[in-house]
């Protein structure tokens, strides 16, 4: 993989964001996995990658698992699973990935 920062992995898998599916690199967190979708805006975004900033909270179910509710998690520390679905995520995070087709959401201001 050379100087890439995702992990190894064999495989893309499916996951949706608000509503939009796409193809990830399997055995990554969901932070890497935009970072894949989004390199450039992902790699300016104002995340720690450790838990400490918090910027990166979203809502996560998994179609597999229809009995279990919507959980928030931090984008940096969840590894991101086939049939993952990102019905929620914080502002910084929508910002960031709005040149992967998602609509834009406003630049949070800094706190």
């Amino acid at each position: 993989m050379g100087n890439s920062p995702l992990r190894d992995y064999d495989r893309l898998i499916q996951i949706t964001v608000l509503g939009k599916t796409f193809q990830v690199p399997e055995n990554n967190t969901c932070l890497r996995a935009f970072q894949y979708l989004s390199p450039e805006n992902i790699s300016y975004g104002r995340f720690c990658w450790n838990q400490d900033c918090q910027q990166c909270r979203m809502t996560v179910t998994v179609a597999s698992r229809p009995d279990v509710p919507a959980r928030e998690v931090l984008a940096c520390k969840v590894i991101v699973a086939e049939g993952m679905q990102i019905t929620g995520m914080s502002e910084e995070l929508r910002y960031c990935l709005m040149g992967s087709g998602l609509p834009p959401g406003p630049r949070p201001p800094y706190d």
